[in-house]
């Protein structure tokens, strides 16, 4: 009779385990990662693109020693990222003549469109447009000698992987500069630090910055890195 009880109990034992839900046993876990913060940006620029074509920006932005500076000569293939109207694009084509070559990145089909109407009417016959990607310039590899990104940083959504994603592109020695106004990431600025950290983590060194050349207010500052 005992045997029988017994044996009935431990039917109804393993019935009842089969009816309790599975829980993962908390030893031994790794903890589960924390997701990653995306830092605030500015929603990039889509209005009328002729307002960064005003008549003392040249003066005012120091360009030929912004060019200098990025070691930018004829011949060379230079990568305008976030172009929006060309107005970089259009004085780099200048600088490198027709031997040399610039890439206007954009993620904005309206500003491809806009710079190839600009490059024919003043017959710029090296200007390349690329419709790049939030994450990635979409350059071929080793093609370029040195890039800039003008007022522009702020508003790549995500920064750390375009810089990564840049990396196969630059050529031995190319220099990449990087002009913003310090700011909140929303305010169509972002702070130095944040440029600084940002590049550190995709694999570049600071070897240049001249705040004193971008504006008199020193809210602007121009950083170039290389290449670790």
């Amino acid at each position: 009779m005992m045997a029988r009880r017994i044996a009935s109990w431990l039917i109804w034992f393993f019935v009842v385990l089969q009816l309790i839900p599975a829980v993962p046993p908390l030893w031994g876990q790794a903890p589960s990662a924390a997701p990653v913060q995306q830092r605030k940006t500015s929603p990039p620029y889509s209005g009328d693109l002729s307002i960064f074509d005003y008549p003392d920006r040249e003066q005012k932005l120091h360009i030929n020693q912004v060019m200098d500076a990025l070691a930018i000569t004829p011949d060379e293939a230079i990568a305008d990222i976030g172009a929006g109207s060309g107005w970089f694009t259009v004085r780099a084509a200048r600088r490198v003549t027709e031997t040399g070559k610039v890439y206007a990145v954009e993620i904005n089909p309206e500003a491809i469109r806009h710079i190839e109407e600009r490059a024919a009417i003043e017959k710029l016959t090296n200007i390349k447009t690329v419709l790049g990607a939030a994450d990635d310039p979409r350059l071929a590899s080793g093609s370029v000698n040195a890039v800039l990104m003008l007022k522009t940083y702020h508003e790549i959504a995500k920064p750390v992987d375009l810089l990564r994603n840049l990396r196969p592109a630059l050529r031995a020695g190319a220099r990449v500069g990087i002009i913003d106004r310090d700011g909140n990431g929303e305010n169509h600025g972002v702070q130095k630090k944040v440029v600084l950290e940002e590049a550190e983590q995709a694999g570049y060194r600071l070897v240049e910055e001249h705040d004193d050349w971008v504006k008199a207010d020193r809210m602007d500052y121009f950083l170039i890195f290389v290449t670790k």
